[in-house]
């Protein structure tokens, strides 16, 4: 039987980490190594002042500090607001007995999950474990990258949720695969991201401003750390490819501002605005150095791209 799928584009009209070390009384290598790694994987690795995840295949692209937990959290409060007031579109059973939340972040909204389904066991699962140690009793967080070989046992989850895996995911197609083998039979799997290329219906954002700018190095960044950003447009076509059947597409436009006359998508604008001004520098640091730039311009074009941004006659969105 085929798994039913929910593929959810997030953008709107106008609009406990389990200590790896083994526990002993006597000191062996073995419980040296595995606490130094356990210790290695916790602290991180510092670049330019932001932390960023030491463990994973892959290099990712955005720090996992405070900094960016706390926006985090704003973007899941903005995405709430998006799908109205949901934690999710896929018409998932009303009591679920397993959820997996790939790349949960500070883990809010498997946190969320586990408080509205108290049937559920949820498990979130991140590179870096950030995420609060109280927790709901049904909510439970693991350190494991999701590019490598799930070890979670096959047909077992009612639903697999995923959301702004942004510079984290190299083979999609791998993803959804293993995705589909880990379901249960009906259960479903939704996915949900930014289209990071920033427009106007009424031409108030020209091409040559700073947002643009910004729009073609996170592209340019996403292609040299092998994750492109235009990831969201292939993902209907590869989840069908994977097995799964009647694949739903959502595409909203998020305004960047408080620019729209709707209060819902005023706030919306609202979040996003501060996520961005906010989240510039975490978007671009690493990528903008590993294409070769100068720290000294990347704050110069974060400064003009927050200045456009407070810019009220500008209406942007993204999709």
């Amino acid at each position: 039987m085929a798994a039913n799928t929910e593929n959810l584009t997030n953008v709107d009209e106008y609009e406990s980490f389990k200590d790896e070390a083994y526990s002993s009384s006597t000191s062996t290598a073995a419980t040296s190594y595995a606490t130094s790694v356990s210790s290695y994987v916790r602290d991180g690795v510092e670049e330019n002042g932001r932390k960023y995840p030491a463990y994973g295949r892959n290099m990712y692209g955005l720090p996992v500090d405070e900094r960016e937990q706390e926006r985090n959290d704003l973007q899941h409060v903005k995405f709430n607001l998006i799908i109205g007031g949901r934690l999710h579109l896929a018409p998932i059973a009303k009591a679920p007995l397993q959820i997996l939340d790939l790349g949960t972040g500070s883990g809010i909204w498997a946190i969320d999950a586990a408080d509205q389904y108290e049937s559920a066991l949820v498990t979130g699962i991140d590179i870096a474990p950030v995420q609060p140690t109280w927790v709901p009793p049904n909510c439970q967080f693991e350190v494991f990258d999701v590019e490598d070989d799930w070890l979670f046992p096959k047909n077992s989850y009612d639903f697999i949720h995923a959301r702004e895996l942004i510079m984290a995911v190299r083979d999609w197609d791998r993803l959804f695969t293993q995705a589909w083998d880990h379901l249960k039979p009906g259960g479903y799997l939704e996915v949900g991201g930014m289209y990071p290329a920033p427009a106007s219906d009424d031409g108030t954002l020209p091409e040559d401003s700073y947002l643009k700018q910004v729009e073609k190095l996170f592209f340019q960044m996403g292609d040299a750390m092998g994750a492109p950003m235009q990831a969201p447009t292939t993902w209907r076509e590869k989840m069908e490819r994977a097995g799964f059947a009647d694949v739903k597409e959502t595409i909203y436009k998020v305004p960047q501002g408080i620019w729209p006359k709707d209060e819902t998508l005023k706030k919306i604008g609202a979040l996003e605005n501060c996520t961005l001004t906010t989240g510039l520098e975490a978007y671009l640091l690493r990528g903008y150095t590993i294409l070769g730039g100068r720290l000294e311009e990347l704050q110069i074009i974060v400064a003009e791209a927050r200045r456009e941004l407070r810019n009220p006659r500008m209406h942007s969105y993204v999709l």
